[in-house]
């Protein structure tokens, strides 16, 4: 068993790697930056990471399971999901800047929620390359087991300590409503631009 820890110990490092990847941080960032309390902030990194580690446990235990491998095609197809959601998540971020920078307080639940489909999704979208490293990775089904929750529980804490730290300067911005509204709005601009750079790099590689 003490050789396994080793392995584990790199999924750790993988899954906080892994968090910081542009398309997460995007997505994530157009909810975290609209909370008005860090804790909110800190708690959309959390629920993300449950959604992503949830999903990528269940796809990836049928799959090892039944010792598949997600089609390519499939893969890329799920990928480009995640582009029309950051796009999605882009422009309604950008329609309710003003509602955040008013005096209403966001819907916790509503956040939270959203937070762990944009985890499901990313999770679906990464269920794929996650199989394939671990089965490259470990010998033992144990092995695959853990490996994957220790991945999630880096990613959780990697999104965690992001989404804490962007929102240290829109707590501090919250009282200055225009740079709070240009911020937001930059954001989301940012998150649509990206989600159409991605859905036009999967789509290159869908049609190639």
């Amino acid at each position: 068993m003490n050789t396994v820890w080793p392995t584990l110990l790199f999924g750790f490092i993988l899954g906080l790697k892994h968090a910081t990847e542009p398309d997460h941080v995007i997505a994530v960032s157009t909810i975290a930056s609209r909370t008005k309390k860090l804790s909110l902030s800190s708690l959309a990194g959390i629920f993300w990471g449950i959604g992503h580690t949830t999903t990528l446990f269940v796809v990836g235990m049928i799959v090892i399971g039944l010792e598949q491998q997600i089609p390519e095609t499939a893969a890329m197809w799920l990928e480009l999901a995640v582009g029309v959601m950051i796009v999605v998540l882009g422009i309604t971020s950008f329609r309710s800047a003003y509602v955040v920078s008013s005096k209403k307080e966001v819907d916790i639940s509503h956040l939270h929620l959203k937070s762990t489909m944009i985890g499901i999704v990313h999770g679906l979208a990464g269920s794929a390359g996650m199989v394939l490293l671990t089965l490259t990775t470990v010998d033992t089904r144990l092995q695959a087991v853990l490996f994957i929750l220790i991945f999630g529980v880096g990613t959780v804490m990697g999104m965690m300590l992001f989404t804490t730290f962007l929102g240290l300067p829109f707590i501090w911005m919250k009282r200055k409503q225009i740079v709070f509204q240009f911020t937001i709005k930059a954001v989301s601009l940012i998150s649509i631009v990206y989600g159409l750079y991605y859905m036009y790099r999967i789509s290159s590689e869908i049609i190639v």
